[in-house]
């Protein structure tokens, strides 16, 4: 099982944050995941860490396919695969309205269907076998005549990519874009996904993508994971309400009622009456009672908090529930000594078990 983390940093000094992950590197950290949101540009820091890292792989986690053309997307990518010796993943998601439309002033349309699209365009620009020419719902390449001069041409990227196939990992949470997932992308990067709930919540989503996946496709990697604290005596119930924050935030604010993804999935997981207070009393303004109604339990299945022993049942809990790729959300503050801790517990259930002497 692989080990990734998502640098949540999105203020403060970059130049730290790369300090950071070097220290995650040297205590085995497999992948980093560089977020963007609505801060600084993800590609300038993902650049940076190619420059001073040697082996961790390196990904966006992630960038929305609205504010980059799908070309663009295709150039960065390959450019920072070549510039880390292809450590690089290219993480893709829609984002939501508040950020495309408000920050960004584009409209929020057929966001599946774009990043499906954008995967297909992607893979083209990396093959360079013929130049680049695409005819679909929401991209024409080049531009029709009717919608722009008249002039573009089909053209093919001028660099050669260090490899013609890099990594593409999509960002869903719905139904629809689940089993679009499954189908044609290299990864899939869930978020709030409870190993208990995950068969019954993505399970049927997953299997049909994945029924239709190409067999030229390995796999499909599973990012999951959440918040992680390794050690004895911890003061676990305040470790846990310190989560109640960013979870209030989502199922309560991220977005408007009736259109929020994460309180629609809370309500697939069985809290639908506690995502509908968490949602009213956000909105509301009433931030801390929102927290506060967070359940415990919702807490505890998200999380990894506790001693060894504890910690190893849930990353084996996730294991079981099909996670490939374990993403750590380190809690305190030595996230280099928590990542090194569960590395230490993935190995261990990675070796073999040692043949137990017969006494003859």
């Amino acid at each position: 099982m692989k080990l990734s983390m998502l640098l949540s940093r999105y203020t403060g000094d970059p130049v730290d944050t790369t300090g950071l992950v070097r220290e995650l590197e040297s205590a085995g950290l497999d992948m980093v995941w560089v977020p963007e949101a609505y801060g600084f540009d993800a590609m300038s820091l993902v650049g940076y860490l190619a420059a001073i890292t040697d082996r961790i792989q390196i990904g966006t986690g992630i960038v929305n396919v609205f504010s980059r053309t799908p070309t663009l997307l295709a150039m960065s990518a390959a450019g920072a695969d070549s510039l880390s010796r292809g450590r690089f993943t290219l993480g893709l998601g829609a984002s939501g309205p508040q950020v495309i439309e408000g920050f960004h002033g584009v409209p929020f349309e057929q966001p599946m269907r774009r990043i499906t699209e954008t995967i297909e365009i992607c893979r083209s620009v990396w093959r360079r076998q013929e130049a680049l020419t695409h005819d679909g719902k929401v991209f024409q390449l080049p531009l029709p005549a009717d919608r722009g001069t008249g002039l573009g041409k089909p053209l093919r990227l001028i660099n050669h990519p260090y490899r013609n196939r890099i990594p593409i990992y999509w960002a869903s949470l719905m139904e629809r874009s689940l089993q679009a997932t499954a189908e044609v992308a290299d990864g899939w990067q869930s978020f709030f996904f409870m190993p208990e709930g995950a068969a019954k919540v993505f399970g049927p989503a997953l299997a049909a993508g994945s029924a239709r996946r190409s067999p030229d496709l390995a796999p499909l990697d599973v990012v999951a994971g959440g918040p992680v604290a390794v050690g004895e005596n911890l003061p676990v119930d305040d470790l846990l309400d310190q989560e109640r924050p960013m979870v209030a935030r989502y199922i309560g604010g991220m977005g408007a009622r009736g259109k929020n993804f994460y309180n629609d999935l809370a309500c697939r997981y069985g809290f639908e009456a506690e995502a509908k207070t968490i949602q009213d009393l956000y909105l509301d303004g009433k931030k801390r009672e929102a927290e506060a109604a967070v359940p415990r339990e919702w807490l505890v299945r998200t999380t990894m908090i506790g001693p060894p022993g504890y910690v190893a049942e849930r990353i084996h809990a996730y294991r079981e529930a099909g996670v490939t790729t374990l993403n750590l959300d380190p809690v305190g503050t030595d996230p280099a000594g928590t990542v090194k801790a569960v590395r230490h517990l993935v190995d261990d259930m990675d070796s073999p078990v040692p043949p137990v002497p017969d006494g003859r």
